[in-house]
């Protein structure tokens, strides 16, 4: 099925003013002044995409008679098979381990429910279950022990001594202002 687009670049019908176009075209789209300058740029912009040609020359003589030239485009469209569901379950290669009936220890065996799943058989997932309410899902934490640090070195000062600070300066004397007066 082909499908079509309008593009508009900005072209106008020989002899139709400018003004009346955009006029035209702001009643037809409902738009505001900004974006029909932004129509007006003279960038090709799609107005409308995914007709079939009936609607796509409807839409054509309407802008036509709006005042503006535009181009109907024919769309690429891909077309997309889908392939039919598989009619039975496919038989997998049992692995050594299943035939066994053993499975690695914390490792759960997914069986695949069709053929894209069938990719991933093979892929090891970890068995994560649920655990009962209440229980600590976090490892337990070894104790560490407390680095040995020798404090031999430092003593303590007696309470109220002078430790080496920096004195502060003594105030300056106000100024005097006794010559000041209010008036």
């Amino acid at each position: 099925m082909i499908r079509f687009e309008i593009a508009f670049s900005g072209h106008l019908v020989a002899g139709a003013p400018l003004a009346t176009v955009q006029a035209n075209m702001a009643r037809l789209f409902q738009a505001d002044a900004q974006r029909i300058a932004l129509l007006f740029s003279g960038r090709r912009m799609v107005i409308k995409n995914n007709l079939d040609a009936a609607s796509a020359e409807k839409y054509r003589l309407t802008l036509e008679r709006a005042g503006a030239v535009v181009e109907v485009v024919a769309m690429v469209v891909e077309e997309i098979e889908l392939a039919a569901p598989p009619a039975a379950a496919p038989t997998l290669p049992v692995t050594a381990a299943a035939a066994v009936g053993t499975q690695a220890p914390g490792r759960l065996q997914v069986l695949p429910r069709d053929e894209y799943m069938a990719a991933f058989a093979e892929v090891e997932a970890l068995d994560f279950g649920i655990a009962p309410l209440g229980v600590d899902l976090q490892d337990a934490q070894p104790e560490v022990a407390p680095p040995a640090v020798d404090f031999s070195q430092f003593s303590l000062a007696p309470a109220g001594s002078d430790m080496g600070q920096v004195k502060a300066e003594p105030a300056a004397p106000a100024p005097d202002t006794s010559h000041l007066k209010l008036q």
